[in-house]
């Protein structure tokens, strides 16, 4: 593990006020999601991948944008997690290396589908429109 790996794990660890450590691998929060099935990493495998400081596959998952923000995760979390901040805290960290932008708006009607939970535009509404 390299130490640029564990500074960027810690910086999320940071940002998103986890204790990763908490988290005894159990799959509630993963087993809850309802955008489970759309994910590439589920949200307990978010939380061993910062653990363990691998976070490269993380800045290159689909399941930052898949995420709904619904918080049943942490709801459902026995030892209170949180893995929605965990993923939200990714998902910021790849804006921000984007610079901000990470559609374009001639991007977003071809990625919209029937299946597309409404939830998410709403959610994704009020993550961006600030």
């Amino acid at each position: 593990m390299q130490k640029a790996d564990m500074a960027k794990a810690d910086r999320l660890r940071e940002m998103s006020g986890v204790n990763t450590r908490k988290c005894m691998k159990c799959g509630k929060c993963s087993a809850t999601c309802p955008a489970y099935e759309e994910m590439d990493i589920r949200p307990h495998q978010f939380v061993s991948y910062v653990e363990n400081g691998d976070i490269e596959p993380l800045l290159n998952s689909t399941t930052i944008w898949k995420c709904l923000s619904c918080f049943a995760c942490v709801e459902r979390c026995p030892r209170d997690v949180k893995p929605a901040k965990l993923i939200e805290a990714v998902r910021q960290m790849v804006v921000r290396q984007r610079g901000g932008n990470y559609l374009s708006p001639n991007e977003i009607p071809e990625l919209l589908d029937e299946e597309l939970p409404q939830q998410l535009l709403a959610s994704a509404f009020r993550k961006y429109s600030k």
